[in-house]
């Protein structure tokens, strides 16, 4: 196992093409990396964080959900179109950088109107898979509370549409959504890509791992009882820390973690 964290720990305190040589300097061998609007996407831009990256090997790329997922399952072609447009461009951005995952949230449950037809999805995330797989990138689903992997038996029933479809465990969203991230994992099991963690203090305000009470001595013992080989990523809210070091600090916690359970 390695540790790395996703410069979503950064957002709105430091840009994506000054977060990753900061990461660089801190020894940091793995990353995520967030790319949050449209200029962002475009492969021009990965050009120049991968000119800046230095040794941060990039795991994957995500994006912000909401700006071109959803449409990606749209029954309007125009709509479809352009929603695979925006995915091209993060797929080629995803080559130039090295990444081998998209993490992904797809449809957003926002709506009264929403409706969970997993053949229809099931079949849609399949399409989604293959394109993202002409770029060498795997499609890799995460549990997010709104969206729609929001409770454990969804990845079970979209692995049936899509065979080759990977899981990222996202700790905080588990316990967000109200269920044990052991239920996550389990079904995930054998397809986990990687891993998101933060930590929670004993009253229930998040916090930088290594400060709170979570259990990551029973979480790495379980991610290595399940074969899990991939990356851990910090990704915490930028308002859960006050000082950049602090950040660094918790990297440095994990990758003792994954040093250990390897």
């Amino acid at each position: 196992m390695t540790a790395g964290i996703s410069t979503a720990s950064l957002f709105q305190r430091v840009l994506n093409e000054d977060a990753l040589p900061l990461f660089h300097e801190w020894g940091v061998g793995e990353a995520e990396v967030f790319l949050t609007s449209f200029c962002e996407y475009e492969p021009r831009f990965a050009k120049e964080l991968a000119a800046r990256k230095g040794n941060v090997h990039i795991n994957s790329v995500h994006v912000l959900n909401t700006q071109f997922e959803p449409q990606l399952y749209s029954a309007h072609p125009r709509v479809r179109a352009d929603a695979f447009a925006y995915l091209e461009k993060t797929m080629r951005s995803a080559r130039v950088l090295g990444a081998n995952y998209y993490t992904f949230h797809g449809l957003a449950r926002i709506k009264r109107t929403f409706s969970e037809d997993m053949q229809r999805t099931g079949a849609a995330t399949a399409r989604i898979a293959e394109f993202c797989a002409k770029f060498g990138v795997q499609l890799s689903f995460e549990n997010v509370e709104w969206a729609f992997y929001n409770r454990p038996g969804i990845f079970r029933a979209l692995k049936e549409f899509c065979p080759n479809l990977k899981g990222t465990l996202d700790v905080k969203q588990a316990r967000i959504s109200g269920f044990d991230y052991q239920d996550y994992l389990n079904e995930m099991c054998g397809s986990i890509s990687h891993v998101h963690v933060s930590d929670l203090t004993a009253e229930g305000k998040m916090c930088l791992p290594g400060r709170g009470a979570f259990d990551f001595d029973r979480l790495f013992s379980r991610l290595r009882d399940a074969g899990f080989t991939g990356c851990v990523l910090l990704e915490s809210y930028a308002k859960d820390y006050g000082d950049l070091g602090e950040l660094k600090t918790a990297y440095e916690f994990l990758a003792e973690k994954a040093y250990r359970y390897s």
